[in-house]
């Protein structure tokens, strides 16, 4: 598994991480037993940092990995979580006393003294332009509370408002081969600026693995089933922000894009988690996973060689036939 360093963090994570949105909630039910044996497997596998929330599941998700990092003394995972969607999203929430309350909560939770690196969870634009809410990050950093900060955006103006911060270490922002906007500015600005950059939705919330057709149903507390046109929360989170039946359709040619140019025996999700993966500005993609197959597919993503120009023109031919004029001036 190929490392790099995690922006000004110093700290070297592998360039597939795990993100475990889906161990806390919003994906349908993963009992605590495919949790362990996804943290298990992705850990074997070469997967150096888990990223998470205190939001997931309430906690739920961190605490798992709590557990799994207190049974596996000097595993050398590296934690992100995230912070501030448990009040209401308005600026004057994100403030020093409150950081202290949900880093402590965090703390609690993963069983750490001092958290590796904690992100502000897409927060209002404002809190992005607060000199305040850098001061108060940078506070908990001399108490010990944290090694580092960094940002989870929506938009990418979020992303180069944060990137232009002299101590935010990374970004976390939506990237996948149905989302490239970020090419544009945000991952140069943050590769020139030593600034990581955390890829997540990599596979469109599954729509790029090739495996759900217009028909597809999701269950009822999967946030792709309620979350769909944004009734619960951004829509740009889900399927990322595309549309159901364009995605089903974009993604059955991109299969085809794989078929014919990706190495013999990848799967669609590997290709797409290692496309992400090979742009330059890219540190890590938190891909998701619900059990141990999915967790060990991919992580082997990360092995892929470095794909070819081709297929590389292909992904931005699908994107502009499909979701370029709807998607990219949106966020």
């Amino acid at each position: 598994m190929p490392t790099r360093t995690l922006g000004r963090t110093g700290r070297s994570v592998s360039a597939i991480g795990l993100g475990t949105w889906q161990l806390g909630a919003d994906w349908g039910d993963v009992s605590e037993e495919d949790a362990r044996a996804v943290l298990d497997a992705s850990a074997a596998a070469g997967v150096t940092l888990f990223d998470t929330a205190d939001v997931y599941g309430d906690g739920r998700s961190e605490s798992f990995i709590g557990g799994w990092l207190a049974a596996n003394p000097g595993s050398g995972v590296t934690v992100a979580t995230k912070m501030g969607r448990r009040v209401d999203q308005v600026a004057s929430n994100y403030v020093l006393a409150n950081f202290r309350e949900w880093t402590d909560r965090s703390r609690r939770n993963l069983g750490q003294d001092t958290l590796d690196l904690v992100q502000l969870h897409c927060p209002p634009t404002a809190v992005y332009e607060d000199d305040a809410v850098y001061d108060a990050l940078d506070t908990l950093v001399e108490e010990g509370a944290i090694a580092a900060y960094g940002v989870s955006v929506e938009e990418t103006a979020q992303a180069l408002t944060a990137i232009a911060r002299p101590h935010v270490a990374s970004v976390q922002i939506i990237f996948n081969a149905f989302r490239l906007k970020p090419l544009d500015e945000v991952l140069p600005a943050a590769q020139a600026a030593g600034v990581g950059i955390l890829a997540r939705v990599p596979l469109a919330s599954g729509l790029l693995s090739g495996k759900y057709d217009e028909h597809t149903e999701f269950a009822a507390n999967d946030h792709r089933s309620y979350n769909r046109n944004g009734e619960a929360f951004d829509q740009g989170e889900t399927f990322s922000g595309v549309d159901f039946t364009e995605g089903v359709a974009a993604a059955r040619r991109f299969s085809e894009l794989v078929a014919d140019e990706a190495p013999e025996g990848t799967t669609p999700a590997q290709a797409a988690l290692a496309w992400a993966a090979q742009q330059p500005g890219v540190t890590t993609v938190i891909p998701g996973a619900r059990n141990v197959q999915q967790a060990e597919s991919n992580a082997a993503s990360g092995r892929l060689p470095q794909l070819s120009p081709a297929f590389d023109a292909g992904v931005h031919a699908i994107y502009d036939e499909f979701f370029g004029a709807a998607i990219h001036e949106r966020w």
